[in-house]
């Protein structure tokens, strides 16, 4: 499906971009009008049929899921690379490249680390989850204290012991039960080190249970982060928190079992990558902006099969995005505008926004020339007429004028239906902390994020590109556009929120 937008249309999409007071620079070479019909023309160069073969080829099984910090990222971000080089774009790296090189920070469990409770021989990270790697030599008495209600807990003495528990609860407060679990398993393991226990033993019920089907994956691999963050670090002995599965309950809670664990951490580092690439502007003064195109390239990698499927491919998460940036590349490269357009592929992103941290730290580009940051995050599922566009509502909001041009795109291209739920404060996702525009928000630059939302095959094996409905992504792949474009022909930056701060 092709948008046909009309030079009219497009012409009141940059007057909306701009403010109305604000008079156009007298060496502007074209009218709104003009400028317009150049945009019409361009977007012509966004094709879905470039974008699902873009997409297949990136998510299909070759790059084995692209997990930040392996080959297999390293080798689809080549790939990403030379596509950037035939459609024509510069090089905007490090050393005239298109590459900008970063370590990650790895903490993990040796592989010798092992557990037992009773008979139970168990392996860390596959049969037990630890959820923070830490060293720990634990050898003690096992008691089982039911859900550790005070009556229950009051009846036992912790100390010098390792205790069990099963999981029970749910939020009050809005947030998700997957948050809720995260930070009860935290907090409950917390008030039971300081009561005496020596190890905790969390075993799940039935909605832990789902959160451990789907979730438990991601403490296999340790902790990562940049050099020099805390969370990476090797840690002090500590007190070991076990998570077992529910199916473990009926043998955990037997009394009289001995508890044995010897934990060893290991932290090493490794590379990671970003791709940068730009299409210099056609001003003599605006060329010296950047409108900052932003997405992420990696996913999972291969894990623990779920129906005889170990490749976690990521097609909405977030080759999507990938796909997309390469199609406004083509439309950006067929007509430039006043304004640079920068293009960043930030590596490991599902390492905890890793890629983008780097960037926003050391841009290859002068920060203060970056005037706002489209960030593409999973565009290509759900309702084929709704979308979201996070960085909207306050206290997300950094930047009503970026907005405006946002929203206004939309009405001159793909109409969707915008859900404005996930973008408030009290959604229980957190949506917003979640992708690659955060960094470049908390440094005060305008910022936005567009996307589909989740659904049910997120960060699950079944995220293939056969499941990506190809004409909806083209839709929110010229919608970014149109903004992108909007923003880089208006004769000043978008305006940043006066006293913007986020709720966390």
């Amino acid at each position: 499906m092709t948008l046909r937008l009309t030079p009219l249309l497009l012409a009141g999409l940059l007057l909306a971009a701009a403010p109305a007071a604000t008079a156009q620079k007298k060496n502007r070479k074209t009218t709104p009008s003009s400028t317009a019909s150049l945009a019409g023309n361009a977007e012509s160069a966004i094709k879905e049929a470039d974008i699902k073969r873009d997409l297949f080829a990136l998510a299909g099984d070759k790059y084995r899921g692209r997990e930040g910090g392996t080959l297999d990222e390293l080798r689809a971000s080549s790939w990403l690379a030379e596509q950037i080089r035939a459609i024509g774009l510069e090089p905007a790296g490090d050393d005239g490249t298109y590459f900008q090189w970063f370590n990650l920070q790895r903490t993990r469990l040796t592989p010798g680390s092992t557990l037992s409770i009773g008979s139970h021989r168990l392996r860390p990270g596959h049969d037990a989850v630890i959820t923070a790697p830490t060293n720990a030599r634990v050898t003690a008495p096992l008691v089982f204290v039911g859900t550790a209600t005070p009556a229950e807990l009051a009846k036992v003495d912790v100390k010098g012991k390792a205790v069990a528990l099963q999981i029970s609860g749910a939020p009050t407060d809005g947030i998700s039960y997957r948050r809720y679990l995260f930070g009860k398993l935290r907090d409950q393991a917390a008030e039971l080190t300081k009561a005496g226990a020596v190890a905790v033993v969390f075993i799940s019920d039935a909605p832990a249970q789902a959160v451990y089907d789907h979730w438990s994956h991601i403490f296999e691999r340790g902790r990562y982060g940049l050099p020099g963050d805390a969370n990476v670090k090797v840690p002090a002995e500590q007190t070991p928190v076990v998570w077992l599965p529910s199916s473990d309950l009926s043998w955990a809670r037997q009394a009289g079992q001995q508890f044995s664990t010897e934990l060893k951490v290991e932290t090493f580092a490794y590379p990671s990558v970003n791709i940068v690439a730009k299409q210099p502007g056609t001003d003599a003064q605006l060329k010296n902006e950047y409108v900052l195109f932003s997405t992420h390239q990696d996913h999972d990698g291969v894990r623990a099969a779920v129906a005889g499927d170990s490749i976690y491919n990521g097609a909405d998460d977030n080759a999507t995005g990938c796909a997309a940036l390469l199609a406004i590349m083509r439309a950006f490269k067929q007509q430039p505008a006043s304004r640079s357009a920068l293009f960043v592929y930030h590596g490991a992103e599902e390492r905890g926004l890793l890629g983008s941290r780097y960037f926003s730290d050391k841009p290859t580009v002068p920060r203060e020339s970056i005037v706002a940051v489209l960030n593409a995050e999973m565009m290509g599922r759900n309702a084929p007429d709704s979308a979201a566009l996070l960085g909207s509502t306050a206290p997300h909001l950094n930047s009503s004028d970026l907005v405006r041009t946002a929203l206004a795109a939309n009405q001159a291209g793909p109409q969707f239906k915008l859900d404005v739920e996930w973008d408030k404060a009290t959604h229980p996702e957190g949506w917003y902390f979640r992708s690659d525009h955060l960094p470049y928000a908390r440094l005060g630059i305008p910022a936005i994020m567009y996307t589909s939302l989740l659904h049910a095959d997120y960060h699950t094996p079944k995220d293939e590109p056969a499941r990506i409905d190809y004409a909806k992504l083209l839709r929110m792949t010229q919608w970014m556009y149109l903004t992108g474009w909007a923003v880089a022909n208006r004769p000043t930056p978008p305006a940043r929120e006066v006293g913007f701060k986020l709720e966390r």
